[in-house]
């Protein structure tokens, strides 16, 4: 893999950041060579990154993986903006190093949450599959993230969190030796999915629709409630009326009917069977 592909990543821009902050990143980088990943995209879902790690990690390249989990942690917490250089010394410095930099692989926005579970079992059940022998899988949780909010306090705050972080994930890169995968993934996340701002005034739109016809109905009885009989309620509406025509047109049908019936005159002989000598040389 070519190393402009991890490092697109620690140089994406804060602007990008803000427009999905509900998202993360995922970093995966491996001592071993590794196929081409299925997709270099810097948005994707979580699913589509789970399948496309899985992929990579099939043919169990390394005896050592180390699943490191930073909840809370955004693409703007790793990036390399030129001026104060990457947040996260340690980790920029591990993807673009030598041992890892053409076998390294980065998505800087993940639309939901990537579990660090189902990867260590793939990793487990891979290996086995293939009899590699003397795999550990190990899971590492840093200090969870505060929020991100406005304010240099809290700013500050979450500053020194990562730099705390990122020492003790220098420390535990310092001891991985030269035959290890690494994978860097938010979980959990606590990030607030992104609401459009028309999203509320739908709601109370559609609050209203639903409200008014019950408001218009309870006023309408109480107006009418004192009324007579005959300004109260509607005993002549377009549908009685209808029916009213259609019945007068049904029996109009049957008068002429039962009249035509009524008009058929028959002899009483017509009926009569005839006994003559015409009859008795028919029979012959």
């Amino acid at each position: 893999m070519k190393s402009h592909i991890a490092a697109s990543l620690l140089a994406c821009t804060a602007a990008h950041v803000q427009a999905f902050s509900d998202s993360s990143p995922f970093i995966l980088f491996s001592t071993a060579k590794l196929p081409p990943p299925p997709s270099i995209a810097q948005l994707q879902t979580s699913s589509q990154v789970l399948s496309a790690a899985k992929s990579l990690l099939a043919s169990c390249p390394t005896r050592r993986y180390i699943l490191v989990s930073q909840p809370n942690m955004h693409a703007a917490d790793i990036r390399d903006d030129g001026d104060t250089g990457c947040q996260m010394a340690n980790l920029c410095r591990a993807v673009q190093g030598a041992e890892v930099q053409e076998n390294s692989w980065a998505v800087a926005e993940v639309i939901g949450q990537v579990s660090a579970q189902p990867l260590a079992e793939y990793i487990t059940q891979a290996c086995k599959e293939r009899r590699v022998e003397g795999v550990r899988v190990e899971r590492v949780e840093l200090k969870h993230l505060p929020p991100v909010a406005s304010g240099t306090k809290h700013e500050e705050e979450r500053r020194d969190i990562l730099g705390d972080n990122d020492h003790e994930l220098g420390k535990l890169l310092d001891t991985l030796g030269s035959d290890y995968t690494v994978m860097l993934l938010s979980d959990p996340n606590e990030f607030k999915a992104y609401q459009p701002d028309f999203a509320e005034a739908v709601h109370v739109d559609m609050k209203r629709w639903t409200e008014e016809p019950r408001v218009a109905s309870r006023t309408k009885d109480n107006s009418t409630s004192n009324l007579p009989l005959f300004e109260k309620y509607q005993f002549f509406t377009p549908g009685i009326f209808m029916s009213f025509i259609v019945l007068a047109i049904i029996l109009s049908i049957l008068g002429v009917g039962l009249k035509a019936l009524a008009s058929l005159e028959v002899s009483y002989g017509a009926f009569d069977k005839e006994m003559g000598p015409a009859a008795q040389k028919k029979q012959m």
